[in-house]
């Protein structure tokens, strides 16, 4: 049975990211002022492990690819981005608006370590998936280091 890996997801608090994520906003064609960096929306995501890598999923239903960045930095990844607003056709309007739209910052914070220079990420389907490989744990782990002289 493998260690429970220990992951954080803070859905506000971008800390180590905030010049990324200025930087992602203006990219994405948004100028904000005093508001938090952490966006108008939080979409929801899960972070689980497998044998080899940590995976995040997060949902992102109706955002373009184009739209989306994913930063790692240390024991953290960033997932930045804009999901458009839906615009009621010219002969309807809204009664009532649940799901969330605006920019989005989430960070997760790494439990173990991992190697995010080797992770991949794809979107399809309305997830965004994430894939992080761990690295091997050297802690605990017996080392034969020979004597000499």
């Amino acid at each position: 049975m493998r260690p429970r890996v220990h992951a954080i997801a803070f859905p506000s608090e971008i800390g180590d990211f905030a010049a990324e994520a200025r930087q992602v906003f203006l990219e994405l064609g948004r100028t904000f002022g005093s508001e938090s960096l952490a966006g108008e929306c939080a979409p929801a995501l899960d972070v689980y492990e497998t044998d080899d890598t940590l995976e995040i999923t997060v949902d992102l239903p109706g955002v373009d690819r184009a739209a989306v960045r994913v930063i790692g930095k240390g024991d953290a990844v960033l997932i930045a981005g804009e999901k458009s607003a839906r615009r009621a056709r010219r002969e309807s309007s809204f009664h009532l608006v649940e799901r969330g739209y605006g920019r989005f910052a989430r960070v997760v914070r790494l439990g173990r370590a991992c190697d995010t220079s080797k992770a991949r990420a794809a979107l399809a389907d309305g997830e965004l998936r994430i894939s992080i490989p761990k690295i091997a744990e050297r802690r605990g782990r017996a080392i034969s280091i020979t004597v000499n002289g």
